[in-house]
């Protein structure tokens, strides 16, 4: 009997789920570099455009080489279906406008990356969706957020850059009471430590140029989800709108899921290690950590994730600290990226978080001592010589 991939192991689905060889029984997956296809006749061609025959039309609609990156990020995910997006902007803004009209309305955790607070505070009110910010942490607040026209929730779990945890399934509840659909961003947990639709969520996003490339090559992004949804919300927008991921990268995405759980859990031990190094230094005001006892929602955190992940975020009381942190590292880069194999910190108040007002900072309890370090894969030892030196300096 032919083997079900649904019944592997999560590794064995990194490395061999969605695979669609072609005759040639290449080992690595083929490349299609094609913008469009071609049909046996005009009448095959029809049958296609109708939906009557399968096959692909143009690379804006589907690629094979797109389609097993695809494949294997939903067997992953344990999602129906996945469509890939040139980034994980892409992937946010595609979710929420697939989803939202004019006269809409949005519950939205306060705590996101800058790039989703512009969308979601300039973008989408320009179409008349109109949100409302909430603490993500406080339930009542969700449920006091909801209108009669609330049709989505968003929520980033860890969010960016503090490391606020969302209890999921609890909104997903009061999402779908109101009759909405939570949208999770799940960038910095990784499908590998935390799965948001066996939560409760409705949609999944990910910002693939993270975790998934793991090597600071390509942008691409992702939104999961149940068929019927996946189809009726994005299947138009994404036809017609042109946010295709490309080909070459979604090969490169293909060969980054292979080592993807190998990676994020060596990240994740060099990150557990690296947090008792800032938190224990007298310089360190703060130190925020998913893996560590002392996370403010260690308890959700216990419930949904299985790992602490790679990012750390730690408080050194200003600016000019943090700008000495930063300055002082030799082998840690300074970088707003995150989820490489290289270490990175960055300063979150000048770099991914600086569109947002002051006062929506301070909401969040973003000051300008805190600095975000995504771990990589470099030797413990060294990392904590480094960090520690460079603490030092602050």
């Amino acid at each position: 009997m032919a083997e079900d991939p649904h019944d592997w192991e999560t590794e064995t689905r990194l490395v061999r789920g969605g695979m669609a060889r072609s005759p040639y029984g290449e080992i690595s997956e083929a490349l299609f570099l094609t913008q469009s296809f071609a049909y046996d006749s005009a009448e095959a061609a029809n049958a296609r455009f109708a939906g009557d025959e399968p096959g692909f039309i143009y690379q804006r609609f589907g690629n094979p080489t797109t389609q097993m990156f695809e494949d294997r990020l939903a067997l992953l995910e344990g999602a129906a279906t996945c469509r890939a997006t040139a980034s994980g902007m892409a992937a946010i803004h595609v979710a929420l406008t697939g989803l939202l009209r004019a006269g809409d309305h949005l519950v939205a955790g306060r705590a996101l990356f800058g790039s989703c607070r512009w969308i979601v505070s300039e973008w989408l009110p320009r179409f008349g969706v109109e949100t409302t910010y909430v603490d993500a942490t406080d339930l009542e607040a969700w449920k006091a957020a909801v209108r009669p026209n609330t049709k989505a929730f968003l929520v980033e779990s860890p969010a960016n850059p503090l490391l606020e945890v969302t209890a999921i399934g609890a909104v997903a509840e009061i999402a779908h009471a109101a009759g909405a659909k939570l949208v999770v961003d799940n960038v910095f947990a990784t499908p590998i430590f935390q799965k948001p639709l066996a939560l409760g969520a409705d949609l999944v996003v990910y910002s693939a140029t993270k975790h998934i490339d793991g090597q600071g090559r390509v942008l691409g992004g992702a939104i999961l989800g149940a068929e019927p949804l996946m189809t009726e919300a994005y299947k138009d927008i994404l036809r017609h709108t042109g946010p295709a991921l490309s080909p070459f990268n979604a090969w490169v995405l293909l060969k980054g899921l292979e080592t993807l759980d190998l990676r994020v859990r060596r990240q994740s031990e060099n990150a557990a290690k690296a947090a008792d190094v800032i938190a224990a230094h007298a310089k360190t005001r703060r130190t925020i950590y998913c893996g560590r006892p002392d996370h403010p929602q260690a308890a959700i955190i216990a419930n949904q994730m299985t790992g602490g992940g790679n990012v750390v975020a730690f408080d050194l009381g200003s600016r000019e600290a943090a700008f000495r942190f930063l300055n002082a590292l030799q082998i840690v880069d300074i970088s707003n990226n995150l989820g490489d194999a290289k270490s990175m910190a960055t300063h979150p108040c000048t770099t991914t978080h600086r569109s947002m007002p002051e006062a929506e900072r301070l909401e969040i309890g973003l000051t300008e001592g805190w600095v975000r370090m995504s771990v990589g894969l470099e030797g413990p030892g060294d990392l904590s010589r480094d960090i520690s030196r460079a603490l030092d300096a602050a």
